[in-house]
């Protein structure tokens, strides 16, 4: 067989008990299945899902609504780890993964294998992500990237998705596919969805469960951090504008701001 059909547990954001969740392994068993009449949504993962992946997967649910279809992606892309890097160890949970998909309201789990996504090998032409892929964390894994787009680029050919929906929290990874998207003109509109956190303002992450304790304390410096200079932000802009309402010049403001 070419797909393996489960039922949904039941659940608001869950597709109809009547409407199988396939999981497929191949790009023409991918073609095999029924589009339905709405439009498809992607979410593209390399799996160990998690409440982050929920989020974008309810989220695509939503959006092309019960006539639509959303597809979700679980591929451990080697192309953009590097040497060193934890490629071996990568959690690969696809059971669980699948499980956690169908709740959600995925209609297809799409888990290829390496093979399946570059037959013959690594390819030779891959896509660059240019001036953008060398900056912020692009300085410290030279090549992840262009490793990034180039999948991200198969897995939309090979899903045909109208819609993609990628998580904020890679920031710098949905600003590169957005732009390799308009640059390169692919017909799909890319959605940026809201980063989810842990109770304790950690981002949910894959590789959380790497972290001993010590090693989350220091993570939420980052977060933090952000948070802080948010406020702070958000006060003296408030200040500003109280400033400006007085009516005061402006080189009596400061006055105004104390």
């Amino acid at each position: 067989m070419t797909s393996s059909p489960m039922s949904p547990p039941p659940g608001p954001d869950a597709p109809s008990p009547s409407r199988p969740v396939h999981l497929v392994h191949t790009a023409a068993a991918l073609r095999d299945l029924p589009r339905g009449t709405g439009a498809r949504g992607v979410v593209m993962t390399m799996g160990a899902l998690h409440e982050g992946h929920a989020i974008l997967i309810r989220t695509a649910r939503r959006r092309v609504g019960p006539q639509g279809q959303v597809v979700v992606t679980v591929f451990v892309n080697p192309l953009q780890f590097g040497a060193g890097e934890d490629l071996d160890r990568y959690p690969r949970t696809l059971d669980a993964d699948v499980e956690l998909a169908t709740a959600a309201g995925a209609d297809v789990v799409f888990a290829p294998s390496v093979d399946e996504v570059y037959p013959g090998g690594e390819p030779q032409i891959r896509i660059a992500a240019g001036p953008m892929g060398t900056l912020l964390e692009g300085a410290s894994r030279p090549g992840h990237f262009d490793g990034v787009l180039t999948v991200v680029a198969k897995l939309l050919h090979l899903t045909a998705p109208d819609i993609a929906f990628y998580g904020q929290k890679d920031a710098q990874q949905l600003a590169v596919i957005t732009r390799m998207a308009a640059d390169l003109n692919f017909p799909v509109e890319i959605v940026g969805v809201p980063t989810v956190r842990e109770d304790d303002g950690l981002a949910l992450s894959s590789r959380n469960r790497y972290l001993s304790s010590p090693e989350r304390h220091t993570a939420l410096a980052l977060s933090a951090s952000l948070f802080a200079a948010r406020d702070r932000l958000a006060a003296e802009e408030a200040l500003r504008a109280r400033a400006a309402s007085t009516g005061h010049p402006a080189q009596d403001r400061s006055a105004a701001l104390a």
